[in-house]
């Protein structure tokens, strides 16, 4: 069956001229792309290029490319006219990553309404990668992503760097990366009100079962964002040390590690504890989480996303760790 899909590829092919950068403005990798058109060429019973020197439009393809990129302005029209039902009815698509704070992911979520946009807000929450597909294939028309990412040609706003803290066992001394005390983990001014602070509980600096372990770090897979999930490490590496982790699925499952005292944690969400779990400000080193707005300007005429884009990146500028320079 002819698809959409089939259409974009014949034309991003054509217009690329190289099956590399069509591949990668498509949002998909060249074996993929390549078996799509071969589809393509079977189901219009014609070949559509000549791959022998480089990539070039036989006669049929370029009889058949204009077509093409007509029902794909009709398509897309068609999109555009079945939300738009009047000025309330527009839709604003929003994706937020899982590591973004609940609190600031509402605030960030609501800011567009709240600036006097007309249009209904979804949201979505996904990894730093899917998020970056459905924006570039305009599924989603704004997105919150971790930095640092490939782009792929989507436009992106200024570097937020929000503060993180490090969650660890109650009585942990020894606190991943090889650290002899939480203060040297991470740890700068513990956070009020802390679990082990009640009567009865040990002090973390008082030794107790965790004392001089090296406990890793959960993080989440690195897939979902990998140049953001080697910079962590890298930072926590310092001079050369290596770094344990434990993948979870996300801060919850980390979280029930932590208080198990089987890991720790880096998280910028201010509200995520638990009995036994003890929180420290991230200070040796800076582990700010790194966020930026991404958008595909080419389609932003759609649900006010650029008035959207420039509220979405003051809400989350508003947010930026205080005497924070530029982000790497």
């Amino acid at each position: 069956m002819l698809t959409e899909r089939h259409l974009e590829i014949f034309v991003a092919i054509a217009e690329e001229g190289h099956f590399g950068d069509a591949a990668q403005r498509v949002g998909i990798t060249q074996p993929p792309l390549s078996q799509a058109l071969r589809r393509l060429e079977a189901l219009l019973g014609v070949r559509l290029f000549d791959r022998e020197r480089g990539v070039s439009l036989t006669e049929e393809g370029a009889a058949l490319l204009p077509h093409a990129r007509r029902a794909l302005s009709a398509l897309a029209e068609l999109r555009e006219t079945g939300t738009r039902e009047g000025a309330d009815g527009q839709r604003l698509r929003l994706g937020l990553p899982p590591e973004l704070p609940p609190r600031l992911g509402a605030t960030v979520a609501a800011s567009p309404v709240r600036a006097g946009i007309r249009a209904r807000v979804s949201v979505v929450t996904a990894p730093t990668a899917t998020l970056l597909t459905e924006v570039s294939a305009g599924r989603l028309d704004l997105a919150v992503v971790r930095h640092p990412a490939v782009l792929h040609g989507l436009s992106a706003g200024p570097v937020t760097l929000l503060p993180t803290w490090l969650l660890v066992p109650d009585g942990t001394v020894g606190a991943g990366a090889g650290r002899s005390s939480p203060s040297e983990a991470g740890a700068g001014r513990s956070a009020p009100n802390r679990p082990q602070d009640r009567p009865g509980r040990p002090s973390p600096r008082s030794g107790g079962a965790q004392a001089g372990r090296r406990l890793p770090y959960a993080v989440r897979p690195r897939a979902e964002a990998p140049a953001a999930h080697d910079l962590f490490l890298d930072t926590l590496a310092g001079r050369g040390r290596r770094v344990e982790t434990v993948v979870v699925s996300d801060e919850r499952s980390g979280l029930a590690l932590v208080a198990a005292g089987q890991a720790v944690l880096v998280t910028a969400d201010e509200s995520l504890a638990a009995d036994g779990v003890t929180r420290h400000e991230t200070t040796a080193p800076e582990l700010p989480l790194r966020l930026r707005v991404v958008w595909d300007a080419r389609r932003l005429a759609a649900a006010h996303a650029a008035e959207a884009a420039e509220v979405l990146v003051g809400a989350l500028a508003s947010e930026h760790l205080p005497g924070a320079g530029a982000a790497r």
